[in-house]
């Protein structure tokens, strides 16, 4: 039986070369970009092993291990696989548990993450060959690390296809990765910008010293602690890492006697009372048009996973400035227009993302004026308490009321201006966007250089909006704080210029290109 599970994961890992050509391309150019970095990690750990100082290669390999340890744990659970292997697609069969788990468990071994896993593991054998002891040793961390990755991916791949059945549970659980992953970024650049001469390498060896007594780290420690010399440390490490990866498959076996009973969790239908927005808008076209876009921000997971997403991406240009040692006053007047440009930008294929339910307002011979400017309701509700509160929080913090008007203005150009160019754009080059439904973390087919050049061209067209206003507000900042007010004016009158020109000029190209865009809206 075990025999059966190896052959059928060979026989699907072999399936995905019968897909279409450009997906073939694409899946041989990753294999070769993983199979080429683990090459290198390889060659780098096998010139480590004339590296003289052993305890940094310690400290570094098991640190590296513990993060790569961790990441099967995280991947999983947190952006979700596809398990071809689920045990719940056994059940029928009436396989006895422990065989389908032993089954299970060996089938992880083929495939590419464990193939890249073995040709680094063994990179660290050459690097532990420093006599027969800690040679042995080096095989058994080896052995122990490799069962206990897969191992571990198996429960957590088993864990999610328990706890994120449903679509929304998937979706929460992908913006949580995102967020692990901006708490992650000040950590990766403050090792990168340290000075690992001096103070990085005794943050190195002390958080190394930790990881090594746990889970996480034990069996990538003990084989670099045999060859310093350490074999006691070496050997209760080594029953550390082996207690871990017992408990792992006793817990691996438990999941599977689970999962084999369990039915896969059904999403909650939810219940709703009365109109919601289209209650409290007016009864106009307009009205309506913004009542569904205000709907469709709170509900669907493609636009709320892009609103979370707003403030989050500030902070990466904002910690490795900080860390780079650009004043503080400089970086904190990014997070307020830097918003603001995105906020603007969202819209630029607004149509899109209806799908074929645009065909509503097309068959109704809404007025296209009022398709546009329904739609801007909710960015524009969201945009102006970022601009007013995030441009008072911002000068509170700097304490210089001065900056003020230039902080509104340019903020007010690079939101309106952005509108008003995705007003025009959305209609006249709608893209394929993610269907209704689908997650808002999958990536449609699209023509590539199209939707490249139309995301650059809406967010170049907001930038050049607020230009004059940049300007003023530099003037202001270096020269003479009276330019402030000319930054106010610029950014706000050209903004709602720029703002009405686009919901006329998008109202006409939407109603002249109405089949069109249910055309491309089928296609897509």
């Amino acid at each position: 039986m075990v025999a059966q599970f190896l052959r059928l994961k060979l026989r699907l890992l072999g399936n995905i070369f019968r897909r279409s050509t450009w997906q073939v391309v694409g899946i041989v150019v990753g294999l070769v970009y993983g199979l080429g970095v683990a090459v290198f990690l390889f060659t780098a750990l096998v010139g480590l092993r004339f590296a003289g100082d052993v305890e940094i290669v310690r400290d570094a390999i098991t640190v590296a291990g513990a993060a790569t340890v961790a990441g099967f744990i995280i991947f999983p659970l947190v952006f979700g696989v596809d398990d071809t292997m689920d045990p719940r697609r056994f059940a029928l069969f009436g396989i006895p548990n422990r065989t389908m788990a032993v089954g299970l468990a060996l089938s992880a071994v083929i495939g590419v993450p464990a193939l890249v896993l073995a040709i680094v593991l063994s990179g660290t054998v050459v690097t532990w060959s420093r006599g027969f002891g800690a040679t042995v040793l080096a095989v058994i961390g080896a052995v122990l690390a490799f069962a206990t990755c897969l191992l571990l991916a198996r429960v957590a791949t088993g864990l999610a296809s328990l706890l994120l059945s449903t679509r929304r549970a998937r979706e929460v659980a992908g913006v949580i990765g995102l967020l692990l992953l901006v708490m992650v970024t000040p950590v990766i650049v403050a090792l990168v910008s340290s000075d690992w001469a001096s103070s990085g390498l005794r943050a190195l060896s002390t958080i190394a010293a930790t990881l090594s007594w746990t889970p996480l780290g034990a069996a990538f420690a003990f084989p670099g602690d045999a060859a310093a010399g350490q074999w006691g440390a070496a050997f209760v490490k080594l029953l550390i890492a082996a207690g871990t990866l017992a408990l792992i498959w006793k817990g691996w076996e438990s999941l599977v006697a689970r999962m084999l009973v369990t039915p896969g969790r059904a999403a909650s239908a939810k219940s709703y009372r009365g109109l919601g927005w289209f209650d409290r808008m007016p009864h106009t076209p307009t009205g309506a048009i913004a009542a569904r876009s205000l709907t469709y921000w709170g509900r669907d997971a493609r636009y709320w996973v892009s609103l979370i997403m707003i403030p989050i991406v500030p902070l990466f240009v904002m910690i490795p400035l900080s860390l780079a040692g650009v004043p503080s006053l400089y970086v904190a007047l990014i997070p307020v227009p830097l918003m603001c440009l995105l906020l603007g930008w969202s819209l630029h294929n607004d149509t899109a993302y209806d799908s074929t339910a645009v065909w509503a307002h097309i068959a109704s011979g809404v007025r296209g004026t009022a398709d546009r400017a329904g739609r801007l309701v909710p960015v524009i509700i969201t945009g102006v308490l970022v601009i007013g509160l995030g441009s008072a929080v911002t000068v509170f913090v700097i304490d210089d009321w001065r900056l003020l008007p230039s902080l509104l203005g340019v903020s007010t150009a690079l939101l309106l201006g952005g509108l008003g160019v995705g007003s025009i754009i959305s209609a006249r080059f709608p893209y394929p966007a993610v269907k209704p439904g689908d997650s808002p973390f999958q990536a449609p087919q699209s023509s590539g250089a199209m939707t490249a050049l139309v995301q650059s061209f809406t967010m170049f067209g907001s930038l050049l909006v607020a230009v004059p206003a940049v300007v003023f507000a530099a003037l202001g900042f270096f020269e003479d704080p009276a330019w402030h007010a000319a930054a106010f004016a610029s950014g706000v009158g050209l903004g709602v210029i720029a703002l009405a020109f686009g919901i006329w000029e998008g109202g006409r190209v939407f109603e002249r290109r109405g089949p069109e865009i249910l055309t491309a809206a089928l296609r897509a």
